[in-house]
This record gives C-alpha cells, structure tokens and sequence, in this order.
C-alpha cells in the first residue's frame, strides 16, 4: 500500500471539489480524507495501490464541473492503517 498527500490549488472550494475527491476516491477503493484549507487549496490524503493512485491522481486534475484545477502538487506520505474509507473533514 502506498500514501499520498496532494495539495489542489485552482477555484476548489465551494464548488464541491471535495465531494467529487470522495467519489473518485471509493470508486477506486482508495482511503484517506480530503479537506479545506485556509489559503484556499485544499489538501487529500490518499492510500491504495500504485495503479488506483495513479487513476485517483488524474481525476484531482479534472475536478469537478465549476471548479478549476490550477495545480496538483503531490508528495509521499507514510500509510496510516487506522484509515478505513474516505471522508471529508472539516
């Protein structure tokens, strides 16, 4: 299992960007949460396999009809076996 925090920068809140991370993310069995943050990005955390993470990484480049993805800027992050599912924090 691989980890992977990506920071979203772009028009990505209030256009449901994290609900559409949600989506893309449970389709593809991947884990983590997706979350707002003050500057205006907003940070995903995502664990599965090389391959889903790859597909996951493309679909955060898309986004969601009304928002705009400027940047998708990812790093590798240590795998937490505590997260079970995805879920929006807040």
């Amino acid at each position: 299992m691989k980890a992977t925090r990506f920071l979203v920068s772009g028009m990505v809140q209030g256009v449901g960007y994290r609900f559409f991370t949600m989506r893309a993310a449970r389709d593809l069995g991947i884990s983590g949460y997706a979350r707002n943050l003050p500057d205006g990005r907003v940070e995903v955390l995502a664990q599965g396999a090389g391959d889903a993470l790859r597909l996951f990484e493309d679909a955060l480049r898309l986004g969601p009809r009304g928002g705009r993805v400027e940047a998708v800027e990812p790093s590798d992050a240590a795998p937490d076996p505590d997260l079970d599912g995805f879920e929006i924090r807040h």
